[in-house]
């Protein structure tokens, strides 16, 4: 070989190694950029910290479980379902070093399940495992730890929201390869109460176990809505309606709205005639009776309110002549007559379709307050869970046209013709006069909102929440017309 060759090989070479120099050099700036690869033994997005870390999660299986009498009767034992999602924290290749927190938890979409003893016996309980095996026996949102049998965990029969159980839990990790796994386990049980637990038979769950970077919170209804295959739920539909403020009877109670909730509900507000809201309730029949007529109130959460549009009857607030109390869980008319009575007269498949309902009844202490003030009353402090309930005053209050929400509702007389919620009686809230223990308020026939003693007769008109699972199927709302629900 010629010298002239030898030096063109070893120039060739001296090429290809600086080539790889060079790919070596971008590519290891590249990793530090954008983080390291995770290998295949996790599925699920991945996210880079800006230090270069990456974590990734994964969500495990839905939960799910179903009874019916061949797999749960006396004797049978419980029903469980279990689940293993995961996290895994990789360092960045510069470091070879990272920690961070998260947040473990569950969302609650729909639930169904009821407790079926007197003593409320938790009937559905969610064990919870962290990576160490070890029970976790508190939760950060109010989850009660209760054990049943030989069954430990939270009690979720009748629970719908999200739930964080583990906030800021730490994993760290000394790995840029491999990196740190943490394997969570979720065991759903049904518990055997080896008693009557048919009321549960047909029950429903959809929930999801989640492990996530920030807090855990319930998707907005306008992300559900946004997702195409949720366009026939019945809460978009009514979102689809919404334009603008006012269009159709519709108003969005954002931080933005003059004198609103701030609750991000769509509420409907106007003149009766205005707002075609009525949906057919409890029949199939062609022509909706008249007696199964409701309208609306609004989309709350991603759960439709609806409101009978006629009184049941006349009664006591406190189910009694003989009573004089404005404790909500003990009025017959909660307990007896809309919970009983009322629900009861409606077939199995229409009570599956009504969701049960933390009912706020701490109420407030005077009608010298506006729609908005109300509000904030009437979300917070005592809580009840049922199906059926009463309207709120600030129901009521906002139902009228915007040109009131700045008006004291023992004022509210001069909006009667604005208001589609009045219908000509003298009504009861489920509102309580918080700085009395014999009064309750009531909306006038007139218009305006007062209190009567809790022994006093006044109209019931049933208030409840459908579940968020209920389509839409036809109808535009007005009463002749009314829309109809799958």
């Amino acid at each position: 070989m010629t010298k002239e060759n030898i030096r063109k090989v070893i120039l060739a070479i001296l090429f290809v190694l600086i080539l790889v120099v060079i790919a070596l050099f971008i590519g290891r700036f590249t990793y530090s950029y954008l983080g390291p690869a995770p290998t295949d033994e996790l599925t699920g997005t991945g996210e880079v910290t800006p230090s270069g870390d990456t974590i990734i999660f994964s969500k495990g299986n839905d939960l799910s479980l179903s009874a019916s009498t061949d797999n749960f009767h006396t004797g049978s034992g419980n029903l469980t379902d279990t689940t293993n999602p995961q996290v895994r924290l990789i360092a960045s290749s510069d470091t070879n070093n990272a920690s961070t927190t998260y947040f473990a938890g569950i969302r609650i979409y729909e639930n169904t399940y009821k407790y079926s003893t007197t003593n409320n016996t938790a009937e559905l309980i969610l064990s919870v495992y962290d990576e160490n095996g070890t029970l976790l026996e508190a939760s950060s949102d109010t989850l009660s730890f209760v054990t049943v049998g030989d069954v430990s965990g939270f009690d979720i029969t009748g629970k719908t929201g999200a739930f964080n159980i583990a906030i800021d839990h730490l994993i760290s990790t000394n790995s840029s390869t491999n990196g740190t796994t943490h394997t969570w386990t979720f065991t759903l049980t049904f518990v055997n109460l080896e008693t009557d637990q048919s009321i549960n038979e047909t029950a429903t769950l959809d929930m999801e176990v989640v492990l996530q970077k920030d807090r855990i919170e319930m998707p907005s209804i306008e992300e559900i809505c946004s997702d195409e295959s949720n366009s026939s739920l019945l809460a978009c539909h009514v979102l689809s309606q919404y334009t603008t403020d006012g269009e159709n009877g519709l108003y969005y109670h954002d931080a933005d709205l003059a004198n609103g909730a701030e609750d991000n509900s769509y509420r409907y507000a106007g003149a009766s005639e205005e707002v075609n809201n009525y949906v057919c309730f409890g029949s199939n029949a062609s022509t909706c009776p008249s007696d199964n007529l409701y309208r609306i109130i609004g989309v709350f959460g991603n759960q439709v309110k609806l409101i009978k549009n006629t009184n049941i009857g006349n009664n006591y607030w406190s189910g009694s002549s003989t009573n004089i109390s404005n404790t909500w869980s003990s009025s017959t008319l909660n307990t007896g007559t809309l919970n009983g009575t009322y629900l009861n007269g409606l077939s199995s498949t229409w009570q599956n379709k009504i969701a049960t309902t933390t009912w706020y009844v701490g109420g407030h202490s005077t009608t010298s307050a506006t729609p908005a003030t109300f509000q904030d009353a009437e979300s917070t402090g005592t809580t009840y869970s049922a199906k059926i309930g009463l309207m709120y005053v600030s129901d009521y209050g906002f139902a009228a046209s915007p040109d009131y929400w700045t008006t004291e509702l023992f004022n509210y007389e001069p909006s009667k013709s604005s208001n589609w919620m009045n219908i000509n009686i003298n009504e009861w809230t489920i509102s309580r006069d918080s700085g009395n223990s014999t009064y309750a308020y009531r909306v006038n026939s007139t218009g305006y909102v007062s209190t009567s003693t809790a022994d006093y007769s006044r109209g019931v008109r049933p208030v409840f929440y459908l579940t968020s699972s209920i389509t839409y199927a036809s109808g535009s709302g007005l009463s002749t017309d009314p829309i109809r629900v799958n």
